[in-house]
């Protein structure tokens, strides 16, 4: 999984991960809008063919997208984590 940083500003976060799609990117956009230090998050894949899903982050003074980003993703591994234990329960 290769991470491409498009455009990084202050507040403002452009990014594609090669190889992924709607699944991981839908998951990370839902845990970044659920951050009150977001301001926006979202995605656009311009053809589903041949390109990468590119994300967009802004935050607000309090916080850097990236710094976000790495809590959103913390907070899906632990989820993830947590249905894995249930599936195994099950």
């Amino acid at each position: 999984m290769e991470l491409k940083i498009i455009e990084e500003k202050k507040n403002n976060l452009v990014f594609e991960i090669i190889g992924e799609d709607h699944t991981l990117f839908n998951a990370l956009r839902s845990e970044l809008n659920n951050d009150n230090t977001v301001k926006i998050a979202g995605y656009n894949v311009s053809h589903p063919f041949i390109a990468n899903p590119r994300m967009i982050i802004e935050t607000g003074s309090s916080e850097t997208p990236k710094k976000a980003l790495q809590s959103a993703i913390k907070r899906l591994v632990k989820k993830n984590e947590k249905l894995l234990k249930g599936f195994k329960k099950f």
